[in-house]
């Protein structure tokens, strides 16, 4: 592929992600002001970012294993517009009904199934474009283009409620759309193989034959991303929390500050990305010091959480979430066989929306009940993340097994 046309992907493609994070990240500086309009508990209104996890994570595995079959393309884009058709459903609710919540977890669950079958299929489709280092560099721009959407959507997310609260619903439709014609215009179909499709057994076989082989590293890597996503969305939603009930900040200033330690994590991302080309030691380095990093925020955070060093440790967390993401994915991206690569992405994806579904209701419970409880929890999730980098992941091993299935 031409470098001209390697760029037009790449900014194709970034968008896609951004369906996915619009469709939460958006929503968090939000949530307390829909829990005000509606009527309803934190609880309850965590179920509009777990609702829409859940149907994704049952999802993606379908999206992956039929992105493989009958390619990237032809599942993505009827997928974008499913996404967008969710976001407009919840809008339309919270437009014409007076009580629209049941109506807002239906759009929910319909977005949900979109971004199933469009952000996670992002990662093989990189694979299946480009070649070697290009491979690394294109998936650390897609999740610096993923973060940068986290950066901004809780100003955007703020911006839009302060007009209309539920028009970030209608936003959905809106980047849906712009994405759907640029992956239709922008991105080149991958080029077919000349071997027969394989029949569902044989490929189901083919999956097995990895997971035995190789399932050590990659199932420790599917814990990491999803205990990653846990941590990140379940802070964030601490944090909207504690912004605007303890510290009295709402709005567009509180969209910016939830905005701080994200900006960290997309610029660290971005740089890892360029750094580890498709060297796995320097994965395994940069998601070791990533862990090494969350730790200490979450150490920090256990020791002081007022409102300055709150902000400090987080920021330091987001650096290093934003060092490890591009590394996993480009650990599992060129360590399994193009064929089989988008349903073994698929479940890395699921776990890390696991995590997204998890955060939010879980801090929750836990402000509501044991508020100390979050910083010693969370850095329990970080050791455990650590220690699964430090003695199951080997790149050198991974580099002999991938040789046998790629």
């Amino acid at each position: 592929m031409s470098r001209k046309k390697g760029v037009k992907s790449i900014i194709a493609l970034s968008s896609v992600p951004l369906v996915m994070t619009l469709g939460n990240s958006m929503l968090i500086p939000v949530l307390p002001v829909i829990e005000k309009k509606l009527g309803i508990s934190s609880f309850q209104v965590s179920l509009i970012i777990t609702v829409y996890s859940i149907v994704a994570i049952l999802c993606i595995p379908i999206t992956g294993y039929l992105s493989d079959r009958f390619g990237r393309k032809k599942v993505m884009l009827p997928c974008l517009v499913i996404a967008g058709a969710g976001g407009a459903v919840a809008g339309a609710a919270s437009l014409w009904f007076s009580e629209p919540y049941a109506l807002i977890l239906a759009g929910r669950v319909l977005q949900g199934i979109g971004s199933a079958g469009a952000a996670p299929i992002v990662m093989p489709f990189i694979g299946d474009l480009f070649q070697d280092e290009e491979v690394s560099a294109g998936l650390g721009d897609i999740e610096t283009a993923n973060t940068a959407g986290k950066v901004l959507s809780p100003i955007l997310g703020a911006f839009l409620a302060s007009w209309v609260w539920f028009m970030p619903f209608w936003f959905i439709p809106v980047v849906s759309l712009i994405s759907f014609f640029l992956v239709l215009f922008l991105v080149p179909k991958p080029k077919e193989k000349s071997e027969e499709t394989k029949s569902l057994k044989e490929f189901a076989k083919n999956v097995k034959i990895i997971f035995k082989r190789e399932g050590r590293w990659l199932v420790s890597i599917f814990i990491i991303g999803g205990i990653i996503m846990f941590l990140l969305f379940g802070v964030l939603f601490y944090l909207s929390e504690s912004l605007e009930k303890t510290y009295k900040i709402d709005g567009i200033v509180k969209g910016a500050l939830l905005s701080i330690p994200l900006l960290f994590l997309s610029v660290s991302s971005y740089l890892a990305g360029k750094l580890i080309g498709n060297n796995k030691i320097r994965m395994k380095i940069c998601v070791m010091i990533g862990m090494i990093l969350l730790v200490l925020s979450f150490g920090g955070m256990w020791w002081n959480h007022s409102f300055y060093p709150l902000f400090l440790f987080m920021s330091i967390g987001g650096i290093g979430i934003g060092m490890a993401l591009p590394s996993l994915d480009a650990l599992i991206t060129e360590g399994v066989d193009k064929e089989e690569s988008g349903t073994i992405s698929s479940f890395y994806n699921s776990m890390r929306f696991i995590g997204v579904a998890l955060g939010p209701p879980v801090f929750a419970y836990m402000m509501s009940n044991a508020a100390r409880l979050i910083f010693i929890v969370s850095l329990l999730c970080s050791l455990a993340a650590l220690t699964l980098v430090l003695f199951y992941i080997d790149p050198k091993e991974n580099e002999n097994e991938a040789a046998k299935t790629v």
